[in-house]
């Protein structure tokens, strides 16, 4: 089956406001903080999850270049859950958390679909697939995110964990 609807990966809505959560650089205390949503299977979501998981870490201390990996790779993971999880089911919600302390910011995004064989994943790097349009996402979450952990679900579904190293700011 073909999905005929393109991913956005930035529109003219969604930076102006992470640049805002950037701007708004204040002295942390990096106090723990924790939230939970279960958001619907549209890519409207996939910007609320980037938009709360960026704001999260900018109140955690996380500098720039940080900000922005934690942000594609929520991107890119809230994208496989949405599209490749749920294949945009209205009835199947995306479970995203996103969590802080003094040692670590953790992302758990779950969907409710069939999942897949993980051992099957492409390896985006060899030659006969540099020149595909998709297969890099978790790829890209692995190389911008200190730990990335996937497992399967009961009685379905798949969560990824993405977890990225609190350090002396």
């Amino acid at each position: 089956m073909t999905f005929a609807t393109p991913v956005i990966y930035s529109d003219d809505t969604l930076w102006p406001r992470i640049l805002a959560v950037l701007c708004m650089r204040e002295d942390s205390l990096q106090t723990p903080e924790t939230l939970e949503r279960f958001l619907d299977s549209t890519l409207e979501s996939v910007d609320s999850a980037e938009e709360l998981a960026v704001g999260v870490a900018q109140r955690a201390g996380f500098d720039e270049d940080d900000l922005v990996r934690i942000g594609m790779a929520v991107r890119e993971s809230m994208v496989n859950a949405v599209v490749h999880g749920n294949r945009y089911n209205s009835n199947k919600k995306v479970r995203f958390s996103v969590a802080n302390n003094t040692e670590r910011f953790t992302v758990r995004i779950a969907d409710q679909g069939d999942g897949f064989d993980f051992s099957r994943l492409p390896d985006p790097l060899s030659p006969g697939n540099l020149m595909r349009t998709s297969g890099r996402g978790i790829f890209l979450v692995r190389s911008f995110m200190d730990e990335f952990q996937i497992r399967h679900l009961e009685p379905a579904g798949t969560e990824v964990t993405l977890v990225k190293y609190m350090v002396s700011k």
